[in-house]
């Protein structure tokens, strides 16, 4: 089930210039595995920091290095939370976390979806059941009555 949804942009000449006028923001920002990449992927992964505040619902001790961008065996950006961002996280039921990413045009997007284990039938969506399970009559306030 869905318990939270994120989305940023960030422009990347703004991002540059920030960079370059505020020593140490990079390492204030990203983890040491982080670092060393170019520009537009930092800003990718700032994206994507955000968009995950977002997706947790709360900010409140989150540091920017109790999140990280990973990549997994095929190069697929994934997110890594510890701290309080894991907190928060295991607080809300969020079992995973999905990140996309982009940049082009001058702008880094990445968008976060976090997800619970929740298979609760009674916290289901009434459009996932099959229609041929259901008796009409439960779902027809006018069922029943006389006309």
């Amino acid at each position: 089930m869905i318990v939270g949804i994120g989305v940023d942009v960030v422009d990347l000449a703004r991002f540059e210039r920030a960079v370059g006028r505020t020593p140490g923001l990079v390492d204030r920002l990203f983890a040491p595995a982080e670092r060393g990449l170019p520009l537009r992927s930092l800003a990718g992964r700032f994206a994507a920091k955000e968009a995950l505040l977002k997706a947790l619902g709360a900010t409140d001790g989150v540091r920017w290095h109790d999140m990280q961008v990973v990549s997994d065996a095929e190069g697929n950006p994934d997110l890594r939370v510890s701290g309080r961002a894991a907190q928060i996280a295991a607080s809300r039921g969020i079992a995973h976390l999905h990140v996309s990413m982009s940049h082009d045009a001058g702008v880094a997007t990445a968008f976060v979806i976090a997800e619970s284990d929740n298979s609760d039938p009674a916290d289901s969506d009434p459009a996932d059941s099959d229609p041929a399970d259901s008796d009409p009559a439960d779902s027809d306030p006018a069922a029943g009555e006389a006309a």
